[in-house]
């Protein structure tokens, strides 16, 4: 899923785990799956901002540039109203995009 399509919240929502953790019975799972994906759509935004920014990167300093950088104030600006990344995977975990998979479920314990 885009996270610039997300329909998340930008401001923190109380949720009920319990009926989070339903899908996987398990709380502490269940935020360990947020978490993983949280940390996937952190990577994704950052490399997003690094490759945007790099296009108005430049490699001598003069005085203009440190007042004339308005492209990069704005790309920064954008990035900072986006939601966050733990609320973005916590919605996309309740509309159930998010894929998991506990390999030690599958498993016979012999």
């Amino acid at each position: 899923m885009d996270y610039r399509k997300s329909n998340a919240p930008s401001n923190t929502v109380t949720r009920d785990m319990m009926q989070m953790s339903e899908d996987t019975g398990n709380v502490y799972e269940t935020v360990m799956v947020v978490a993983k994906r949280a940390n996937q759509i952190s990577q994704e935004m950052k490399h997003d901002l690094e490759k945007k920014l790099q296009e108005f990167a430049s490699y001598n300093d003069n005085l203009e540039e440190v007042f004339e950088n308005r492209e990069q104030i704005e790309i920064s600006r954008y990035y900072e109203k986006l939601p966050k990344s733990t609320l973005i995977a916590t919605q996309e975990y309740i509309e159930g995009n998010v894929y998991h998979k506990n390999p030690a479920k599958g498993k016979n314990n012999f």
